[in-house]
């Protein structure tokens, strides 16, 4: 879990990452404060802790972390259903952070790798078509909506409210970060450029515009977690919620990170990072946060790429905290607008939507779907559902490929089961046999009309990669319904599959059933 010493070797740009995605992080850490019921200065609480905490102990370079609308929508809800206690809540904080470490130690954060690309892809367009949402009122001058189907509903009241101040604001802003050369960049990077030019342009034009505002300034007092024991059940289950949530928020910006810097994160470690800065937000009446996407985007497109990119924007956010807080708050929100447009734009899986034509089908109705999901509904629920909706297609990509065919034993192929003997007959399966493809071998024997002549039924599991319990549970139906027609039925299988069934110790695969070898079952 170690991560000193810090690396230097990135210097300059873990500066300029940090400091411009400390300056984005700044109004929305106020926001998701507010918007939780806690407070302004709760969410720039839990950015400085979990910014700073997981920056060392996690494990993504260039990853920021901090108060997230999904994390945040949890925390409102156990705010109200501890009555307003923050107490309490903050025990709900305590109890997320402290199963993130155990997930972490039980190494289940590798299980992110097993999300399809495809899945991945959506999320990020979609991540990228959210910030570019949210951003277009500020970029007028009028408050940001709380949604992108707001924003999408709201677009008329937007353009109503124009502010033509905010709106040349930020189309300046645009034309910089999009315009500045790239030899440019290396020196001042183009959003930390549009932010100390047009800033004073603002000041000194005297535009009535809106800006960041007032920052809360002052060092956090000391808070106790509150334990009932007649609310332990609600605090668990809440806490246990934070981590999931947590987790595979963290997780999720991990990939994109990886994604755009072309590196590989430590899951494990990142969660025991996670657990660890969101049990210091308990302590302090910090809100509770997570990875958050358009902050690390905003650090690594800027130059930020190891831990002390993170740890910066900690520092930037706590020196604003001790009494800097003059210094930001008349940052107009239409330049932060601009930046975080070029942002959205920047991270949208141009790869993916290019190969939406001539990509498999079944890959870009995944995409599309996690795309519209995380756009209209929620990003967890997007990701979910794309990743059951993965799961299926490969259930049933799997399930055709399990062969289950009836032939007379010398290679002659039939729909129909052929003797090779008196009154015997075989069926041969190959390929996986599970719950997917266990159905086909019940719709292949359809009815026992035909068995009318035959009294015995070899079933040839020789070539079955593998069987799950519903496959051997089916097989073992099948062989009790065969037998209730009077006809004997005998399996043969691979000597480890016939050990795996007896084991089970079903009601008809049993010893006199089983057999390793084909000619053995025909005598």
């Amino acid at each position: 879990m170690k991560s000193l010493p810090l690396n230097f070797s990135n210097l300059k740009g873990d500066l300029f990452g940090g400091l411009t995605a400390g300056i984005v992080a700044l109004p929305l850490a106020l926001a998701f404060g507010v918007a939780s019921g806690a407070g302004a200065a709760a969410g720039l609480y839990g950015a400085i802790a979990l910014g700073f905490v997981a920056a060392i102990f996690g494990g993504t370079r260039g990853q920021i972390s901090g108060p997230t609308g999904p994390m945040t929508v949890v925390f409102a809800s156990a705010l109200a259903a501890f009555g307003g206690s923050l107490e309490m809540a903050m025990a709900v904080v305590l109890v997320g952070g402290i199963l993130q470490i155990v997930f972490g130690l039980l190494r289940t954060g590798t299980l992110i790798n097993y999300i399809p690309y495809p899945v991945i892809s959506g999320f990020m367009s979609g991540v990228g078509v959210i910030i570019i949402l949210l951003q277009l009122a500020p970029l007028m001058g009028v408050s940001s909506e709380s949604s992108p189907l707001n924003a999408i509903a709201g677009l008329i009241h937007t353009f109503q409210q124009l502010n033509l101040q905010a709106l040349f604001l930020g189309v300046s802003t645009l034309l910089i970060v999009f315009l500045t050369p790239v030899r440019v960049s290396r020196v001042v990077p183009s959003p930390l450029l549009a932010l100390v030019v047009m800033t004073p342009i603002s000041l000194i034009a005297g535009f009535s515009v809106p800006e960041i505002g007032q920052i809360p300034v002052g060092l956090p007092e000391l808070q106790l977690p509150q334990f009932s024991l007649q609310q332990w059940s609600l605090i668990f289950t809440l806490g246990l919620t934070l981590a999931l949530l947590g987790s595979l928020d963290s997780l999720l910006t991990s990939l994109v990170t990886d994604s755009i810097t072309q590196t590989r994160h430590r899951p494990n470690k990142e969660l025991i990072g996670q657990g660890l800065g969101n049990m210091l937000c308990a302590f302090i009446g910090g809100l509770p946060g997570a990875g958050a996407t358009m902050r690390t985007v905003v650090n690594v497109r800027t130059g930020g790429r190891t831990e002390l990119s993170g740890i910066v924007h900690a520092l930037f956010l706590f020196t604003l905290l001790l009494g800097l807080a003059p210094l930001a708050t008349h940052i107009p929100l239409a330049v932060l607008a601009g930046i975080l447009i070029k942002v959205g734009i920047d991270i949208l899986d141009y790869r993916m939507l290019k190969l939406l034509k001539t990509a498999p089908k079944s890959d870009t109705l995944i995409m599309l779907t996690v795309f519209g999901l995380t756009v209209l509904v929620d990003l967890v629920m997007a990701v979910a559902v794309g990743v059951v909706l993965a799961m299926g297609m490969l259930t049933h990509r799997m399930a055709k490929e399990a062969d289950i065919r009836f032939d007379d034993g010398h290679g002659h192929n039939s729909h129909n089961l052929e003797k090779v003997g008196p009154g015997v007959r075989i069926i041969h399966v190959k390929g996986p046999l599970f719950f997917g493809s266990a159905s086909q071998m019940l719709d292949r024997m359809e009815t026992v009309d035909r068995y009318i002549d035959t009294h015995q039924i070899i079933i040839d599991c020789r070539k079955v990669d593998f069987m799950d319990l519903t496959a051997i549970f089916t097989l073992d139906g099948m062989v009790e319904r065969l037998m209730h027609h009077e006809i004997d039925v005998r399996v043969v299988t691979t000597p480890m599959m016939r050990e795996q069934l007896l084991g089970l110790n079903t009601a008809f695969l049993n010893e006199p059933r089983l057999f390793t070898n084909l000619k053995a079952a025909q005598r």
